[in-house]
C-alpha cells in the first residue's frame, strides 16, 4: 500500500477505498504499508485507510523505503516519528515489525548504513518466502477469530431477543437497545468473560441494526455454544501437532519464487559467494563481445586490485562492487551473470563483465535475466562449446 496513491484512488474511482482495503484485508496473508523516508507523512486519507486495517495488525508490515536519502542520525529522528504516528493510528500496545532499506535499484545516496538495509532486506524477503510455509497456522488462526467472532455475535443477537416486549412499544425498544448498543456490549463482556477486541464495531453493527427486525431473532442455544466452546478449548489444540508436523515436512520446500528473488532460496543473497552463485545461460560463439571495446579500461582496474593467478577472490571483487553503491540486490544479479563457470572468483572476462554491467544499470537500464550470447565473454563461450 503506497500513501501516494490512497486519495488519487478514492477520487477518481468514486470507490469506498477503505471498504475496498477491509475486503482485501480479509483475504491476503500479508500487508505491507510503504513509507519514504525523506518525505515521511501520515494523511487523513491514510489513516482513514490504515484505520480500515484494524483487526488484521498480525499480517502488517512496514517498510521504511529509500532511507539512503537522509543520514543515520536523521534516520533514527524518521523511525522515531514513525513508530509514534503508527501507534496513534493503531492505538494498540503491540509494536509493528518495521523494515529500514532502500528498496529499489538505484544507487544508494548514503552509503552509512548499507550493512544495516542489507540485514532488513533479508528478512523482509525470507519473511515473504516463508508465507506459503505458514498458511496452514495462518487459516487455524483465522478460523479462531471467526469463531470468537461468531460466538460473541450470538450472545448479542440473544440479548437483542431476549430485551424486546412480545406486543406493545417494538420500534422505541429496538431504537433504545440500538442506542444503548456500547453498554451492551460491556454487560456481556463482563457477563461472559469475553475480551474486549472479541466484539464487532459497535457504530456498523448500529447502523446494520436498524433494517432488522429484532422479534426475528433467534434465541441461544446452548448446546451450539457448548459446541462452539468445545472447538475453541480443545478441538484446535489438538489440531497444533498436526501443524507442527507440517512445518516440519515443508521445511525443505521452497518458498515464494520469482522477481527480487531471482530462483534463490535465500532471497538475492546467500553465504557461499559474496553474492551468489547462479548464471546464465546460452551463447553464440560467432558473435562479436560487447564487452571488447572497454576492455582495457577494465583490465586496469582488474589488475590493480592485485588478482590472485589471474583472477579475483569473492571478497575482493565484491569491496570493488560495493564502491558502486549499487543495492546489494542488484550487485548479486551482476554477479550472478558474470560468474560464469560459477568458481565464485572472476577471472579478466568475467570481471569486464561485471563492470560492463554496473555500468550499463548505472546509466537507468535494465539487466537481463540471462546472459545473451552478446555478453558472453569469448573464452566461456569456447569452454561450453568444448563442454557440449
Amino acid at each position: 500500500m503506497n500513501t501516494s496513491v490512497i486519495q488519487t484512488f478514492s477520487t477518481q474511482t468514486g470507490y469506498d477505498f477503505p471498504a475496498v482495503l477491509r475486503w482485501f484485508a480479509e483475504r491476503v496473508d500479508r500487508i505491507i504499508l510503504l513509507f519514504d523516508a525523506h518525505k515521511l507523512e501520515i494523511s487523513d486519507e491514510f489513516s482513514e485507510a490504515i484505520g480500515a486495517l484494524k483487526g488484521n495488525e498480525d499480517k502488517l508490515r512496514v517498510v521504511l523505503n529509500k532511507a539512503d536519502m537522509v543520514g543515520t542520525q536523521q534516520l533514527m529522528r524518521v523511525y522515531g516519528a514513525l513508530m509514534w504516528s503508527l501507534g496513534k493510528v493503531f492505538g494498540t500496545p503491540e509494536v509493528l515489525r518495521v523494515y529500514i532499506g532502500s528498496f529499489w535499484s538505484e544507487p544508494l545516496l548514503v552509503s552509512d548504513n548499507r550493512k544495516l538495509f542489507e540485514l532488513e532486506e533479508e528478512d523482509l524477503f525470507a519473511d515473504i518466502q516463508n508465507l506459503p510455509r505458514n498458511a496452514a497456522l495462518r487459516k487455524l488462526n483465522d478460523l479462531v477469530k471467526r469463531a470468537r467472532l461468531v460466538r460473541v455475535h450470538a450472545h448479542i443477537i440473544s440479548y437483542l431477543k431476549q430485551e424486546m416486549p412480545s406486543v406493545f412499544r417494538k420500534d422505541n425498544k429496538k431504537k433504545n437497545l440500538i442506542y444503548q448498543l456500547p453498554v451492551i456490549f460491556s454487560k456481556i463482556q463482563l457477563q461472559h468473560n469475553i475480551s474486549a477486541g472479541d466484539f464487532p464495531d459497535c457504530a456498523k453493527m448500529q447502523e446494520q441494526l436498524m433494517v432488522h427486525d429484532f422479534t426475528k431473532f433467534k434465541t441461544l442455544k446452548p448446546n451450539l455454544m457448548a459446541a462452539l466452546d468445545e472447538l475453541l478449548s480443545s478441538d484446535i489444540a489438538k489440531l497444533m501437532p498436526l501443524l507442527r508436523q507440517e512445518e516440519l515436512e515443508a521445511g525443505e520446500q521452497l518458498g515464494v519464487q520469482g522477481g527480487a528473488f531471482l530462483g534463490n532460496r535465500a532471497g538475492p543473497f546467500s553465504e557461499g559467494d559474496p553474492f551468489t552463485e547462479e548464471n546464465g545461460e546460452g551463447c553464440e560463439e560467432e558473435e562479436d563481445w560487447v564487452v571488447t571495446k572497454d576492455k582495457p579500461k577494465y583490465d586496469e582496474i582488474f589488475y590493480n586490485l592485485a588478482p590472485n593467478e589471474g583472477k579475483l577472490s569473492g571478497n575482493k571483487a565484491k569491496d570493488w562492487m560495493v564502491s558502486s553503491r549499487l543495492p546489494n540486490s542488484v550487485l548479486g544479479r551482476i554477479w550472478k551473470l558474470s560468474d560464469v563457470d560459477r568458481d565464485g572468483m572472476l577471472d579478466d572476462e568475467e570481471f569486464a563483465l561485471a563492470s560492463h554491467l554496473i555500468e550499463v544499470k548505472l546509466e537507468g537500464h535494465g539487466l537481463p535475466p540471462e546472459l545473451p550470447s552478446r555478453l558472453i565473454p569469448p573464452s566461456k563461450r569456447r569452454q561450453k562449446g568444448s563442454d557440449a
